[in-house]
């Protein structure tokens, strides 16, 4: 009977040791089990702060208007300014004029194609005009600003392109079409000069008013 009770208790004491330990090492993995989800939980915010500072990021250069930066030189914003005057003038009289302006610039015959030359008088009148927010220094978004210096590219590039071509083909109209059909300013070797000093007008306005970082010398 002793030895009875003496078996019965070591099993149970056995018993009652497997089962501390095994509540033990479940403990163990559901603790481990916590800090790893804690753990996985604070990078997965980490990552979600990261996405959304990067997103509201790319959400400001988009949309959000700032102050243009600093002329690098009184003469570069003064450079600008005059050529910001030549394209408002320019604009006004192609507008005043459009569909004669549309009509000489297909008669062109531009080795585009019929739609990309029907194109090119509205993209020059458009490109004209929003090149006006960057040389003006406007508040923009820092995209926006970028597509305003870049249309002026375009647009003396248009003119440039222009000129010279109806010097080579020797193109019969009467006007270049730098003021649309306003006067007559007859085709010559000037209007390419004078897209040329267009060109470097926008060169130097670009330098001047870079709106990207700047090499500090």
């Amino acid at each position: 009977m002793v030895d009875i009770v003496e078996r019965l208790s070591y099993n149970i004491s056995f018993f009652g040791v497997f089962v501390f330990l095994r509540n033990f090492r479940l403990l163990f993995t559901l603790t481990a089990g916590a800090q790893k989800r804690k753990h996985n939980n604070k990078n997965n915010n980490d990552l979600r702060k990261r996405r959304v500072g990067h997103i509201l990021s790319i959400m400001s250069i988009l949309v959000k208007a700032v102050p243009a930066p600093k002329p690098r030189t009184p003469e570069s914003a003064k450079i600008s300014l005059l050529f910001a005057a030549i394209l408002v003038i320019m604009a006004v009289a192609q507008l005043f004029t459009f569909e004669e302006f549309l009509l000489h610039i297909a008669l062109l015959n531009l080795p585009f194609g019929d739609i990309v030359t029907n194109a090119i008088g509205p993209l020059i009148v458009v490109a004209e005009v929003f090149a006006l927010p960057f040389l003006l220094r406007m508040r923009l978004s820092p995209a926006f600003r970028y597509l305003s210096m870049f249309l002026g590219w375009l647009a003396t590039g248009l003119w440039l392109y222009i000129s010279v071509w109806i010097v080579a083909t020797h193109s019969a109209v009467s006007t270049v079409g730098f003021l649309g059909t306003v006067g007559n300013l007859t085709p010559g070797y000037w209007s390419i000069f004078m897209s040329f000093a267009l060109v470097i007008l926008c060169i130097w306005s670009s330098y001047g008013l870079w709106p990207g970082k700047r090499l500090k010398k």
